[in-house]
């Protein structure tokens, strides 16, 4: 079970960084885009929010995960998962695949 939850918590931290550094290449390209006139911040301005949300996301993520961690190191003489802490991880990896 130990090496099953490393090998998603590895995963779902690549995934993660991998999500994060694509959106900020993006976000990054249109806030370029945009800098040339002012209409286009019109036609740009949702999809600059969306990249902006998927960051906030990938940031909550990172939280849930270290969370996990902390309770995972914190419980020296349990190595079970809580109810709480299998549920995190389930929709931490599904939020993922979205």
């Amino acid at each position: 079970m130990r090496k099953d939850l490393d090998s998603l918590i590895s995963q779902a931290l690549k995934n993660i960084n991998d999500d994060r550094q694509e959106t900020e290449m993006l976000l990054a390209e249109l806030k370029e885009y945009m800098s040339v006139s002012k209409e286009r911040y019109a036609d740009s301005g949702t999809t600059a929010a969306k990249f902006v949300e998927t960051l906030q996301r990938s940031n909550e993520q990172l939280v849930k995960l270290a969370t996990i961690m902390y309770k995972k190191e914190s419980t020296k003489n349990s190595f079970a998962l809580s109810d709480d802490d299998k549920n995190e991880l389930f929709d931490l990896i599904n939020e993922d695949k979205k």
